[in-house]
């Protein structure tokens, strides 16, 4: 770092700009790149670690430090730079100065330069050993290691072994580190960093404390640019800002990487030096290869209107620009999710990150785009980007990629669908009823074939070779479509009615039931085409997903069990049972009259006989 060690809090707090050099001085050291030379010194500077940084500072207050910690996270987030901030805290050293007591212990508290910071942060100091596990993935290097643990560190109080992508060592090097990991010397700690923690072996991390590094917030990370930007004296736009922000993915590197090519690209755009850059989003996106936000919208707004023409000729216009067919998709789809999160969450509209343009007109369309067009359009879009990235020519991809969102945009949503399906099926059966009346001999020819509509699928039964007659009576009940079924001899159909259906809606043209445990899928569409065949009309068979009436076969064991139960409860049938131990009621079974003679006293009641299971039958007047 060129800064003295108090330089530090020129940045403001919590920005994370950690030292640097001043701008615009030609000559006095080397360029550094922005990622380096805001890199954070210590954990104030961290930014969107909150979770970390207040974990780590209780533990360092309690004196309750662990012996090895691994750092997860995607590439840019702080993993490295968390570690050797961690390394500054194990060996901060500031001798007594004044008034001033010294600084004995670990802390995390280090308002300046001790004894070893400036070496550990340069990467040299003799005591904080840092691996690179990518090229060191071996069980020799591991060794190593392990045998320089046992020796007490040379100047600073700690000893501290950094290794960076340790998902690349070998299963003989992760073997090798378990003994010294688990019980290292108290001189030792180990701090490990990767972005791919499942490749990590179990019985490394059950040894180590694990912290997961979030992505920045595109907010943060936009404050945070802005703040560098200041202390660089460019000038940028807001929206430039956001641009650096969604494009760096939550990355604080990429996003300092991305900054750096825009001030060299501001600067020799506007002919200005660095310290004078000028960055617009327009050269910008020019530079990233981006769509113009408010033209994705005119896209979006285009297609969702069916305008293909005017949605096309947006697309041209942007790769033309220089954006990527795949980058425009992507944007799109963006923006899609954009509007979903504003119809479900309003609140979303605060996010800092967002346009103006982005925020009015996508409120706006959260107001009028329902949730199933908007779905429907994401999972096109979706599949669409794989295309274009698969296809030869991307452009003509991306076009009928458009052409399937535009042309599906005006399809009614499958429930809408079904209603429309539902109501023009009992329109035609109504139409058709009243034909059939005014027809002498009783024809239908406007009779295409029964539709079976389903609260899952409609499905429409093909008409059957001649029209049936219309029958000469009426379908009043459930009970007279079973009757029918009997009468036609259709055995399985009826057996299928009384034991499966159970019943939701009944009316003249119309069945609406759902379908008990194990009954046939097939049984809508198969009683629509009976009935059609039956009856010469129309009908509408429809399966809930309302629980239903009992079958009719439920019914009738219901009954069975009610009368058994009440048969019971009878003094002489309870005596009958005490006095032939093991029987047992079956059934209960009404009886005709008699057909002589009447006993008397019995004023011609009927007889309900009763049958046991070892074959006695008892009549007795109930």
């Amino acid at each position: 770092m060129e800064q003295p060690p108090n330089a530090h809090d020129e940045a403001g707090p919590g920005l994370g700009l950690g030292t640097a050099s001043a701008p615009g001085k030609a000559g006095t050291a080397p360029y550094r790149v922005l990622a380096r030379k805001y890199r954070p010194a210590r954990f104030e500077d961290l930014i969107g670690q909150e979770a970390m940084v207040k974990t780590l500072s209780n533990a360092f207050d309690l004196e309750r430090i662990h012996q090895a910690y691994i750092l997860t996270g995607v590439r840019g987030v702080g993993k490295t730079t968390t570690a050797r901030i961690l390394a500054r805290a194990f060996n901060y050293e500031v001798p007594a100065q004044g008034a001033r007591p010294a600084v004995t212990r670990p802390t995390i508290h280090m308002p300046e330069l001790g004894v070893h910071c400036q070496a550990i942060i340069e990467s040299r100091h003799v005591d904080v050993i840092e691996m690179d596990a990518a090229s060191h993935t071996g069980i020799d290097d591991v060794r190593e290691i392990v045998e320089s643990a046992r020796y007490k560190p040379v100047m600073a109080r700690t000893k501290v072994y950094i290794i960076d992508e340790v998902h690349m060592l070998s299963k003989q090097a992760f073997n090798g580190l378990l003994k010294t990991l688990e019980e290292p010397p108290d001189h030792v700690k180990f701090l490990f960093a990767t972005t791919e923690i499942e490749k990590v072996p179990v019985t490394v991390r059950s040894r180590c404390q694990r912290f997961d590094l979030r992505r920045v917030d595109a907010s943060v990370l936009t404050g945070y640019l802005a703040a560098i930007c200041a202390k660089e004296a460019v000038t940028i736009e807001a929206e430039a800002l956001s641009l650096i922000a969604r494009a760096a993915e939550g990355s604080v590197r990429d996003a300092l990487s991305l900054l750096d090519q825009a001030i060299a690209h501001g600067s020799g755009l506007f002919g200005a030096s660095q310290s004078g850059a000028k960055i617009t989003a327009e050269a910008l996106r020019g530079m990233l290869g981006l769509a113009d936000r408010g033209r994705i919208i005119d896209l979006f707004e285009a297609l969702m209107r069916g305008q293909m023409a005017e949605a096309l000729g947006i697309l041209k216009d942007l790769h033309d620009f220089g954006a990527d067919p795949s980058e425009i998709l992507a944007s799109l789809a963006e923006f899609i999710h954009l509007v979903t999160r504003l119809k479900l969450v309003p609140e979303a509209a605060q996010d800092a990150s967002l346009t103006p343009d982005e925020r009015v007109r996508g409120e706006q369309f959260s107001q009028a785009l329902s949730m199933p067009v908007l779905t429907r359009a994401w999972q096109l879009l979706l599949k669409g980007l794989r295309e274009v990235k698969d296809s030869p020519r991307p452009l003509a991809a991306a076009d009928m990629v458009l052409v399937r969102i535009g042309f599906a945009a005006d399809l009614p949503a499958p429930d809408e669908a079904l209603r429309k399906l539902a109501a023009t099926a009992s329109g035609e059966a109504q139409a058709s009823s009243e034909a059939q009346e005014r027809s002498p001999r009783g024809e239908n020819p406007g009779a295409r074939g029964p539709v079976a509509v389903s609260t899952a699928r409609a499905v429409v039964a093909p008409a059957p070779c001649p029209a049936a007659p219309a029958p000469s009576f009426a379908l009043a009940r459930f009970e007279d479509v079973v009757a029918l079924a009997s009468e036609h001899r259709d055995i399985q159909m009826k057996l299928a009615l009384e034991r499966d259906v159970r019943l939701v809606r009944f009316e003249q043209g119309q069945i609406e039931f759902s379908v008990a445990s194990g009954g046939s899928p097939q049984l809508a569409q198969t009683l629509a085409r009976r009935l059609q065949e039956w009856t010469g009309s129309r009908w509408m068979v429809a399966v809930s997903n309302a629980p239903g009436a009992p079958s009719l076969k439920e019914q009738e064991d219901a009954k069975v069990r009610e009368a058994l139960s009440g048969v019971r409860a009878e003094p002489l049938v309870q005596s009958v049972l005490a006095a032939f131990p093991g029987a047992e009621i079956v059934a209960v079974r009404a009886a005709g009259p008699a057909p002589e003679i009447v006993p008397a006293g019995t004023d011609g009641e009927t007889n309900d006989e009763i049958t046991f299971h070892d074959g006695i039958t008892m009549e007795d007047e109930l």
